[in-house]
């Protein structure tokens, strides 16, 4: 039987690939509203000087000016981060194709600093350690299920199966990889909802997978336009 080794892993990976996006850019879209054609000199212009416009804008959900850049991410994380992902209709998104490539035997199993246990009704919980117990049963239960379903993907495979059939067997823990294109305002969507933040204006109870993602995106734009970074965090990472 052919095939590839058996990994487990508890992390995911986002990098960003290329990026058009700093702080003036805000600048420029908004003042095209009362400077016309003379916005073009704030295409460049230092955005230091204009914290109050950009804090204005963000305080009052003038949304749009916030538009216009792009960053495009590569994220390597579980078939199931994906599918809540891809509920954020705000992105573009190319994701590898299980038709067309054999799916690489690589699994999510949770790290044992993974909370593991829910209290309380939905919208009011919280996540809370799990026992010594709990914790062996995920990764041993796991691992198992994902070793007999790759091993089954491969004797279908080796038998001649199509791709797209043979995948059908795989677990939702298996890691994928996809493009993500998405411009600041969209992010901040995304981050507002899919992380926990004890100075969110709106509480948000994401899964901790999705926020993983979410924290290495923050991240990186933080560093692109720490000015609207700011006046996010400081206005309740509220989306404008």
């Amino acid at each position: 039987m052919g095939g590839y080794e058996i990994e487990f892993r508890h992390s995911v990976t986002v990098e960003l690939v290329r990026a058009s996006a700093q702080d003036a850019d805000v600048l420029f879209a908004a003042r095209v509203s009362t400077k016309g054609e003379q916005s073009l000199e704030d295409a460049h212009a230092d955005a230091s000087r204009s914290k109050g416009l950009i804090g204005y804008l963000m305080r009052d959900r003038h949304g749009s000016p916030f538009e216009h850049n792009s960053m495009t991410f590569f994220v390597q994380a579980p078939i199931f981060v994906f599918r809540e992902m891809m509920r954020h209709r705000i992105a573009s998104y190319n994701e590898e194709s299980g038709r067309y490539r054999e799916l690489r035997p690589v699994f999510y199993v949770p790290a044992t600093e993974r909370k593991l246990v829910q209290e309380g009704k939905p919208g009011h919980y919280n996540f809370v350690d799990g026992t010594p117990e709990q914790y062996k049963l995920v990764d041993e239960a796991t691992r198992r299920v994902c070793e007999e379903a790759y091993h089954a993907y491969q004797e279908m495979l080796d038998a001649g199966i199509a791709r797209e059939v043979a995948r059908i067997v795989l677990p939702l823990t298996t890691y994928s990889s996809m493009y993500v294109t998405v411009n600041a305002r969209s992010l901040m969507n995304f981050l507002s909802l899919r992380t926990k933040r004890d100075n969110a204006r709106y509480p948000s109870f994401p899964q901790r997978e999705i926020e993983m993602v979410a924290e290495k995106m923050e991240a990186e734009w933080e560093r692109l336009m720490p000015i609207t970074h700011a006046a996010f965090e400081e206005h309740g990472r509220v989306a404008p």
